[in-house]
């Protein structure tokens, strides 16, 4: 038998494990819980579409310095809005009639304006010292509005571009997404700018796609993901979004007579997206028009339109601003839930095991050679000879990886009845056969191992052209 000093020793002993395991038991216990709340997908989307419309907030260090995209190495003493009042914005928001607003957390240049311990680069550091996400959240609800923020992936303070990510970037990204999505409360969606696009050339396996979603969601289950790459991704499907976004001024522009995707527009009010010294005096885009050449026709179209409005150095909106917000809102109102939104599939999030491996076809003519099925880019296609009765396209995975599906996106629809198959063990097995005349043609199935995928054209009015064919391991 212990001696009464024995037993007290190993009870205390017990008892501080069992502190230190407190911590992680309330992480699973939250997690858990998170998951249980989780709302499904077409549900979210259809609620934020339902949002109709929103104000898009761009305030940052550019706002000080007369640009769009800052330089990088501006010292945080220029962030200095004497005046700042976020109720100001929730009111003029509340005013045009709008649902919920998204402020620029963070831009391309890396400034910070919350208060985070990434880095110290941030406005706790500028002269106003104060957490401008946590007054924008707390003024926004306050008025019954939604909150959302914008994030950007490209970070030139950080030397967080392409040719120099580390995976210390990627942490610092993780940490910080996990700061914004655990201290201010629900956030109804998170807009990412600067990834995957054309113009920032940080790829989703530069920064993996699928490992930032699943934090985001693991943190907010119900928290939507909206990356603006509409600029690259074909219109006809979900690709590394949850919601299709489209940025009108840089001339990305939705079909109102196609779409059937939950999107999103945006466009300034006034004629940049950051303040800069000629906003008061210079005309902003006319109510009218905003009214009824964006809000009222996207709405028709499972389209939620954000306006940007771009407070002052001072913090505040300017009264030509206030003044065509407050006439939107006479001119408009919203009329509850649009039209039930199509079934749609879930989003592509994982990498692509097929992007730019060995390819091989059928014959065609040089400029469409099978290299430009699988290049990572829809505006190049391989396309078959004419000749060609029987096309064929393959992919080679260079040794054996699983998967579970494939996505073909064609250069126009036209492809009808086809074959997908893959080789295992230098065997070719079937893994599907059927028509299918969707452009973007997205097939998922049990998990398989193969070291080649290939799909077998029957059916077709011209000669097939694939922009690209994307092999994925999902996971589930």
């Amino acid at each position: 038998m212990q001696s009464a000093p024995s037993m007290r020793r190993a009870f205390l002993s017990i008892g501080l494990a069992l502190l230190c395991l407190a911590p992680v038991i309330n992480t699973i216990a939250q997690a858990e819980g998170a998951r249980s709340k989780a709302t499904d997908l077409h549900t979210l989307q259809q609620q934020f579409v339902d949002l109709r419309f929103g104000m898009f907030i761009h305030f940052n260090i550019p706002t000080f310095m007369n640009q769009d995209w800052a330089d990088p190495d501006a010292s945080p003493a220029l962030f200095n809005p004497g005046k700042l009042d976020c109720n100001q914005w929730a009111l003029a928001a509340k005013s045009a009639g709008m649902s919920y607003g998204c402020l620029t957390t963070k831009h391309h240049s890396g400034f910070c304006i919350w208060n985070t311990k990434t880095t110290d680069y941030n406005v706790m550091n500028s002269p106003l010292k104060r957490d401008v996400v946590k007054e924008y959240t707390d003024a926004f609800r306050a008025q019954g509005l939604k909150v959302c923020l914008y994030y950007s992936i490209l970070d030139t303070h950080h030397h967080l571009r392409p040719g120099f990510i580390t995976r210390q970037h990627i942490e610092m990204i993780k940490a910080q997404l996990t700061e914004l999505l655990t201290h201010y409360g629900p956030i109804t969606a998170l807009i990412i700018d600067g990834w995957d696009a054309p113009w920032s050339r940080i790829s989703y396996d530069d920064v993996p796609f699928e490992e930032i979603y699943s934090l985001i969601k693991s943190l907010q289950p119900n928290c939507l993901v909206m990356d603006l790459n509409s600029a690259k991704y074909p219109p006809e499907a979900l690709m590394y979004t949850d919601i299709k976004s489209y940025e009108q001024g840089a001339g990305q522009h939705i079909s109102t007579a196609t779409n059937r995707l939950p999107a999103l527009s945006c466009l300034p009010l006034n004629t940049a997206w950051f303040w800069k010294t000629d906003f008061p005096t210079t005309p902003v885009k006319d109510p009218a028009m905003l009214v009824n050449e964006d809000i009222i026709p996207y709405n028709k179209i499972y389209d939620n339109f954000i306006l940007n409005v771009a407070p002052n150095r001072d913090g505040l909106i300017d009264a030509n601003a206030l003044a065509a917000l407050a006439e939107i809102g006479r001119l408009w109102s919203p009329e509850g839930p649009v039209s039930p939104l199509p079934p749609t599939e879930a989003p592509i999030i994982s990498h692509n095991l097929a992007k730019r491996q060995p390819a091989n076809a059928s014959w065609s003519d040089d400029m469409n050679i099978m290299d430009f099925g699988n290049d990572d880019n829809f505006r190049t296609s391989w396309q078959s000879n004419p000749t060609v009765k029987e096309p064929w396209y393959e992919v080679e995975l260079v040794g054996d990886k699983a998967f579970n599906a494939i996505v073909i996106t064609e250069d126009k629809a036209n492809i009808s009845h086809y074959r997908l198959e893959y080789r295992s063990n230098g065997v070719w097995k079937p893994l599907w056969e059927g028509d299918n005349k969707a452009r973007v043609k997205i097939h998922r199935f049990d998990r398989v191992w193969g070291d080649a995928v290939r799909i077998l054209i029957d059916g077709y009015e011209t000669p097939p052209a694939i922009a690209e064919f994307g092999v994925y391991d999902e996971r589930r």
